[in-house]
């Protein structure tokens, strides 16, 4: 190391490469108390740190896409398809439960809720549910494995689909230096589709309920 009173300026600085005040060289290291032996014509470039709150970048040459998470997107039209496709049995159901909903009220509602269309529905929903849990994890340990540092974890798709697909891609956003944004368009359409097409279903069977209860006797007493 090389001693020295730097002056007052010198006590000063903070630790950097300085104009050597010696004259040996282009720039000194100053470690913020004393002039030290190492020189350099060009400071050496400074070694990447990342802190605890920030992400370790991702190449580009990483691909952030999987097809567990297309499935994890795309599987939810599977469910609404369904539900629109059998709208008409559940239609007939609620007409059933009119025509014999007096006689035998147990019946009707038993009836109602074991019909094929409801049942299709009901169970066709756990499935998807269950397997875009299991999709968001093996898409999780994809990503884990390429090297994403700390992704979305796969845990929030037990909230909801969408959850883990848009936290996804917004981490993949941040640490591949703006790619994967597919995913979260992708998101925003089927999430807008199953809206629209569960506001058209609610629309239908409201209307067939209305009828119904229009038809039960003493309605129009």
């Amino acid at each position: 190391m090389v001693d020295g009173d730097a002056g007052e300026v010198s006590r000063r600085l903070g630790p950097g490469w300085y104009p050597d005040p010696f004259g040996e060289a282009p720039l000194r290291w100053w470690d913020g108390t004393k002039w030290e032996a190492a020189v350099s014509g060009n400071p050496p470039a400074a070694p990447n740190v990342y802190y605890a709150s920030e992400r370790r970048p991702l190449p580009q040459e990483t691909p952030v896409s999987t097809p567990w998470v297309w499935l994890v997107v795309l599987l939810p039209l599977a469910s609404t398809l369904v539900s629109l496709v059998t709208i008409g049995d559940l239609t007939r159901s609620l007409t059933e439960f009119a025509a014999r909903g007096a006689a035998n009220p147990a019946g009707a509602n038993l009836a109602m809720l074991t019909s094929p269309g409801y049942l299709l529905s009901s169970i066709l929903g756990w499935v998807v549910f269950a397997l875009s849990i299991v999709f968001s994890w093996l898409d999780y340990r994809a990503l884990d494995r390429r090297g994403v540092d700390r992704p979305f974890h796969w845990a929030w798709s037990f909230l909801a689909w969408p959850v883990y697909t848009i936290g996804r891609a917004v981490i993949v956003r941040r640490v591949a230096g703006g790619r994967g944004m597919g995913v979260l368009w992708a998101t925003i359409a089927v999430v807008v589709v199953t809206i629209a097409a569960g506001v058209a279903a609610t629309l239908i069977l409201t209307s067939v309920l209305l009828q119904t209860i229009h038809q039960l006797p003493g309605a129009g007493a």
